[in-house]
């Protein structure tokens, strides 16, 4: 009996990741948990510079500000409950010290934009096609940053606003780097707060602007392989989650966040499209490393753990001598 539908999905037969590859992820937590496995296996990765960012335009508005490097100044910050902040990024980088603030945002402009430059693979998950407008002065947030409600507008974007931010996205990034393909993922946390309904017409808008622009490049269907000459890609995550894993066994508690095995299983689809084969071994061989590293032995001062860590070391010299790149 099959008890399960499985979306089709082919491995590209280019462009793939492998450890000479730098990946850029920026987007929603479900760039995070994707990046946290590149982590886990040692890929070079960058992960959210700005923290986690959910909507597209706050994406297109930090892709635009790095690749032209316009810097952050004093006018971009404010302070609030006793913490300076700003409106388009999260609330991780907010300090209690502007200048620390202003120095933080900046160092993380440039890293973003020589990750842009030289990246391999660019990863971008979007979580929600809501927004908030700022009424003071008509700008959409990334992040309100528990200002009042009262002085923004709630608005969802439309599926051309959608489109038109991810070409600028896709333009920008083929400009400076035309290189590198974009993977677009729509996040699979469903951001009940904004209704069950709300919720499916954004991830509806979402998908929608994503295939509108796919289509216009000519870029091949979720079950073919990428071309050379495309440059966009999609991964279903959002699909796979709902139509794959769908039973809330696969949820932690909050009924919203996709759970470790559910993580593990769209990782796992994943790497079977992108990731070349070839270093499949050397995942298996960190992982082995990694596993090592976690190990908590009854008696550390033992012959019989002393000896695990020498043959573990060994095995890490014999990654370094390969990836100089890896640390463990």
């Amino acid at each position: 009996m099959k008890l399960q539908t499985q979306i089709s999905l082919k491995k590209q037969s280019e462009n793939l990741i492998d450890y000479h590859s730098n990946v850029v992820l920026l987007g929603s937590c479900f760039s995070d948990n994707i990046g946290a496995k590149l982590d886990y296996f040692k890929f070079k990765n960058l992960q959210n510079p700005f923290g986690v960012l959910f909507q597209p335009k706050a994406i297109e508005n930090l892709v635009e500000r790095a690749l032209n490097e316009k810097t952050f100044s004093k006018d971009d910050v404010l302070f609030h409950n006793e913490q300076w902040h700003c409106f388009d990024v999260h609330s991780k980088l907010s300090s209690v010290s502007k200048e620390a603030l202003l120095e933080n945002l900046n160092r993380a402009l440039k890293s973003t934009r020589q990750h842009l430059l030289e990246a391999s693979h660019i990863i971008i998950t979007f979580g929600t096609a809501w927004v908030y407008r700022f009424m003071e002065n008509d700008n959409i947030v990334a992040n309100c940053h528990k200002v009042p409600q009262k002085q923004f507008k709630k608005e969802l974007l439309s599926v051309e606003d959608i489109s038109a931010s991810l070409k600028t996205i896709s333009a920008s990034i083929k400009q400076a780097n035309p290189k590198a393909p974009i993977i677009f993922t729509v996040s699979p946390v469903r951001h009940l707060k904004d209704g069950f309904v709300e919720n499916t017409q954004s991830k509806a808008h979402l998908i929608s602007a994503i295939h509108q622009l796919l289509s216009s490049k000519g870029a091949p269907s979720l079950s073919t392989p990428l071309k050379t000459n495309c440059s966009e890609a999609y991964f279903p995550s959002y699909e796979i989650m709902m139509d794959e894993l769908r039973d809330y066994r696969f949820y932690e508690a909050d009924m919203v966040h996709p759970n470790t095995t559910a993580i593990e299983y769209i990782w796992e689809r994943f790497k079977d499209v992108w990731v070349a084969p070839e270093t499949l071994k050397i995942m298996d061989e960190v992982e082995v490393i990694q596993k090592g590293l976690r190990h908590k032995p009854f008696n550390p001062n033992s012959k019989a753990h002393l000896e695990f860590l020498q043959k573990l070391e060994t095995k890490k010299e014999g990654i370094r001598r390969k990836f100089p790149h890896i640390k463990f």
